[in-house]
């Protein structure tokens, strides 16, 4: 155990270990006084959660005590243009199997995957001798036919001419009657003359009986004469029939005439399904067979079309519009086409046609855009995106959504103004909303100043500066 000396004092600390604590504790000073000065700084209260209020107030004041300058906006005319996006495939606008109708050897095809033909091109031609002979069988049948006709036509002729003969027999023995009744007449008058100058013994009996036999003769040609008119109207009768039978030949041989025409066109149609034809401007993209090889009928079993070409000249997108747009798309609707092969190449049309129905499985309605392609830039089974207006501008009123500050339900929304320099909340009826803009139904004038954004708090019936956006 030390002790200190009597009259000796106690040993003093060295004044550098004294120095030397006061550095170390220069550091945390300088950390303290920072924090300090920070929570001191404006809108910290706010940031850290500490008295909102006293934030609020804070930046709801500037320097000199000036009202808050608020960023104001006018409601806009002219609503929002309601589109729907949706993807779309390209499809060729016609699509054409070409089947051959007749069976034979391929004997050429001057197209091949990738040519590009023109609307009645010979793309290709089958080799059908027994077609070719049917038509020279029906080209003779009908020739066959037409001098039948021609032959029917002459015995008609001479029918007509038997019949005017026995026409002007009729009329001629027809007029002998009448002079032989007269030679009646006459012959009978003068018997009675010579009977009565028999009777008064003026003339021999031989006389009279020869007047008498005179008379006879006459009634005997007279019946003569009206048999021969029976004779020549039966004659006549049976001419006419003849003319009758002699026309109807000659409908018999017509009819045979156009059944031969028929039968010739029918063979030369057959004939003309050896060669396959364009049906349209466009491209090949499938072939099946090579010259050479036997193609069957279609009507024959044939499954395999000799080519598939489809027109390129104008294409249809396919789109598939979701169930809450279908009440509003119509034919005639603008559409742009934004293709994602051709860099988003964008291609302006109308929907051109809509399927009127909904698909059971997926709820979406087909809706079809026709789209020119003079330059052939679109190609079937490209695929994009199709923007279809659906509805166009009118003149409700807009806002950007950042104005609306409070909604209930899908309508009701509450909106900032400043009337008179101070702010007000009033209610309004909410319509489409896009995302950035937001239709204004009702409760809002044109010219209101609606409070677009603020740099303070704002409170009903506060006193602010109202600046227009610009």
């Amino acid at each position: 155990m030390s002790s200190t000396p009597v009259g000796m004092s106690p040993p003093q600390r060295q004044p550098r270990r004294s120095s030397f604590r006061w550095w170390l504790s220069l550091p945390v000073l300088l950390v303290l006084g920072a924090v300090v000065a920070w929570s001191q700084m404006p809108g910290h209260g706010k940031e850290t959660g500490g008295d909102s209020e006293h934030g609020s107030t804070a930046s709801a004041s500037k320097p000199g005590g000036e009202n808050p300058e608020v960023e104001v906006i006018h409601p806009r005319k002219g609503g929002i243009e309601r589109m729907t996006v949706q993807p779309g495939s390209v499809h060729s606008f016609e699509r054409v199997d070409l089947y051959s109708m007749v069976s034979g050897y391929l004997k050429s095809q001057s197209v091949d995957i990738g040519s590009r033909i023109k609307k009645g091109d010979v793309l290709a031609e089958i080799d059908v001798p027994r077609e070719k002979n049917a038509v020279e069988f029906a080209a003779a049948m009908l020739e066959q036919a037409k001098a039948k006709a021609l032959q029917a036509e002459a015995k008609v002729d001479a029918m007509n001419a038997e019949r005017e003969s026995a026409v002007a027999t009729v009329a001629q023995t027809e007029s002998d009657i009448d002079r032989l009744v007269s030679s009646l007449r006459l012959a009978e008058s003068q018997y009675e003359r010579i009977r009565s100058l028999f009777e008064r013994s003026a003339v021999p009996k031989s006389v009279v009986d020869e007047n008498l036999n005179g008379v006879a003769a006459a009634k005997a040609a007279e019946k003569t004469a009206r048999l021969t008119v029976q004779t020549a109207k039966a004659k006549l009768a049976g001419a006419g029939a003849r003319v009758v039978q002699a026309k109807a030949d000659v409908a018999e041989a017509q009819a045979a005439v156009r059944v031969a025409e028929t039968q010739l066109d029918k063979a030369r149609v057959d004939l003309s399904y050896a060669q396959i034809l364009a049906p349209f401007d466009g491209v090949v993209t499938h072939r099946n067979f090579h010259p050479s090889a036997f193609v069957r009928a279609a009507s024959g079993g044939g499954e395999l079309p000799l080519l598939t070409v489809v027109r390129t000249d104008l294409m249809r997108v396919v789109v598939r519009i979701p169930d809450r747009d279908v009440v509003l798309t119509d034919a005639g609707d603008p559409a742009v086409v934004t293709i994602d092969g051709l860099q988003g190449r964008e291609f302006r049309g109308k929907v051109s046609r809509i399927s009127e129905a909904e698909d059971h499985q997926t709820r979406t309605m087909r809706v079809e855009i026709d789209l020119e392609n003079p330059d052939r830039l679109l190609r079937e089974g490209m695929y994009g995106r199709a923007s279809i207006g659906l509805e166009s501008l009118s003149e409700r009123l807009t806002l950007p959504t950042a104005c609306v500050l409070e909604r209930s339900g899908k309508r009701d929304g509450v909106v900032q103004v400043v009337r008179e320099g101070k702010v007000q909340r009033i209610k309004v009826e909410l319509g489409a909303d896009n995302g950035t803009l937001v239709e204004i139904d009702s409760g809002l004038n044109p010219d209101e100043d609606v409070v677009l954004r603020s740099n303070a708090v704002l409170e009903p019936g506060m006193t602010v500066s109202p600046k227009v956006s610009g």
